[in-house]
């Protein structure tokens, strides 16, 4: 076990800031937009194919079984060193194809190349996400939003790159993932590492949280307004590298917040009468404190009389007792507290989720996954400024969400997943918005899209965590991302391809050019957003529910204006 570090140290932000850059690595999945036109071109796919290659990122994406089991039993820097390892192997093999190195590998090879090459986010995303939700366990939400936030915006930082330093060559894209991943991964990996949370609200945590979410806002804006200059301007290789070192200070920006707690380190509170279990900030070394707090005496916790389970006794040693009668069978938890995966996925409220889930970012991802194609149909010449504001916008949301879900869970007690019915709702808007083909909506809908795409992400993470605790969180919250990859095979590859390839035949019937395979106009992808608006009307319904349903328990977590610490800690 790594050696306990006291509560309010340097160490988790330190490990906070290591991760934006983890997580901005881990945004590989959002360039297949960036490349995608060249697999088609230079190797000659249709739609359908490369909606299938589509289907291949977003699985390797959220396939993150395997990675959620393996953070619960080894370190963090292992987690991202497999990650690293992942993208050098699968980009790697991309590379040699899209630069005809190697010619004539076949479409199962790249398919499983590009799966192993954007499994390495769920390696890293995972690594992170569950190191940090962990090192700051009453922060929940903000810790989410801005780590999620960070892979949302992932997308405009590898676009500045695409255009501003490669000069939209797909090839040297591909070439700076197969090597630029793993050198962020070793660099970063010593820094994020789990270390003892603090139990205790803490004022400035707020204070760094709020600046950490601003320097995110102005990268955000940066990159935007770069990603303009660039397809106006065409600027010179001095300035494009100029832009480029601005935003690597941006990225930099967090790491303000250990500095200043080094240059300006707060005073230590005087041991005093801190209760029966001595001070607060004697922490034992891989475990926590016995002092923590506790879920308040409720109708949901156990009753006075029991025997009291301590965290740190073994399984072993349960078992033990209950053969000799001294404890009673161990109950099964209730919501709040730790759940294991077996144990969740028996509980309507984990499939509502999923689903919930499913049925928003699954629409989602079938709009990112073509949006290049849906600009073109639309006569947009440079479909990188639809990338670049999606990329924003989806950072928005998942900022937004979990800010905003932050602060009404703590003074009103709203459930989080009421966040996800509205903004499915606003989505069944934005598809009949896609659908009308209407001229000047095209920008609007992608950014409405964005916004409420990226609010999926923030709020399932802590809803996630919140009902089903953080002991196996790893394992839980990848099953939940299944339902990227499921949306991209249903409704991208088996509804939105199909569909199109069969409109682009019937434009280009007796062509046989270059060209045939591309279709122009409304027809394209009318069919497919208004299923996709069907889709997320389910989808409301569903949320609304779980909201419902939800509705006591958060009551009963947040009854004080704060999460209350469920018993069963022991990470």
């Amino acid at each position: 076990m790594p050696p306990a570090v006291k509560a309010g140290s340097r160490p988790p932000w330190v490990g906070l800031a290591a991760a934006v850059w983890v997580q901005v690595a881990a945004g590989s999945a959002y360039t297949f937009p960036l490349y995608s036109h060249s697999l088609k071109s230079v190797l000659g796919y249709n739609q359908r194919q490369l909606t299938m290659l589509g289907v291949a990122n977003d699985f390797g994406e959220n396939f993150g079984m395997i990675p959620g089991v393996v953070c619960n039993r080894f370190p963090p820097w292992l987690v991202l060193l497999i990650g690293g390892a992942c993208s050098f192997l699968g980009f790697g093999v991309l590379w040699l194809g899209v630069s005809q190195t190697v010619s004539g590998l076949p479409f199962w090879v790249l398919w499983i190349a590009l799966c192993i090459a954007t499994n390495s986010s769920a390696w890293l995303g995972t690594g992170v996400l569950v190191t940090n939700m962990r090192n700051f366990p009453l922060s929940r939400g903000p810790v989410a939003g801005i780590l999620k936030g960070y892979i949302g915006l992932s997308a405009a930082v590898y676009t500045e790159i695409y255009i501003g330093l490669l000069r939209d060559s797909s090839t040297k894209l591909l070439l700076f993932l197969t090597l630029g991943i793993p050198g962020i991964c070793l660099a970063m990996m010593y820094f994020v590492r789990p270390c003892t949370p603090s139990l205790e609200e803490d004022s400035s945590e707020h204070g760094h949280f709020l600046f950490t979410q601003i320097s995110s806002i102005l990268l955000g804006l940066y990159l935007c307004a770069t990603t303009v200059l660039d397809d106006v301007a065409s600027p010179s290789d001095a300035v494009a590298y100029s832009l480029f070192a601005v935003m690597v200070l941006l990225l930099l920006a967090p790491l303000a917040i250990p500095l200043k707690m080094t240059l300006y380190p707060k005073k230590s509170k005087k041991i005093g009468s801190v209760g029966p279990s001595g001070s607060s900030d004697c922490l034992i070394e891989g475990n926590l404190d016995k002092s923590e707090p506790l879920l308040a005496q409720s109708s949901s916790t156990t009753n006075a009389g029991s025997i009291q389970e301590a965290d740190d006794v073994s399984d072993v040693d349960i078992l033990l007792a209950e053969g000799e009668g001294a404890v009673k069978k161990k109950r099964r938890p209730k919501r709040g507290e730790d759940f294991e995966f077996r144990e969740a996925v028996i509980k309507a409220d984990f499939w509502l989720l999923f689903l919930v889930y499913f049925l928003g970012v699954g629409s989602g991802v079938t709009v990112l996954n073509n949006l290049a194609q849906i600009g073109i149909a639309a006569g947009v010449d440079d479909t990188t400024i639809l990338l670049c504001l999606f990329s924003f916008c989806n950072f928005a949301g998942r900022l937004a969400g979990g800010a905003v879900s932050e602060y009404f869970v703590r003074s009103k007690m709203f459930p989080r997943p009421i966040w996800m019915t509205c903004t499915q709702v606003i989505m069944i808007i934005t598809y009949l918005l896609f659908a009308s083909g209407l001229n000047g909506t095209l920008y609007a809908s992608t950014a409405l899209l964005g916004i409420c795409y990226g609010v999926q992400f923030s709020v399932m993470v802590p809803t996630a965590s919140e009902l089903f605790g953080l002991k196996h969180f790893g394992l839980i919250y990848n099953f939940m991302l299944l339902g990227n990859p499921l949306g991209a095979l249903l409704f991208s590859a088996g509804l939105a391809g199909y569909l199109y390839d069969v409109e682009a035949a019937k434009q280009n019937s007796g062509f046989h050019d270059a060209l045939s395979n591309s279709c122009l106009g409304p027809n394209c992808f009318r069919i497919t957003f208004l299923a996709l608006a069907g889709v997320c009307s389910l989808g409301t319904l569903l949320s609304i529910i779980l909201t419902v349903r939800l509705k006591p328990v958060y009551q009963m977590l947040y009854a004080g204006g704060s999460f209350r610490q469920p018993r069963s800690l022991n990470h």
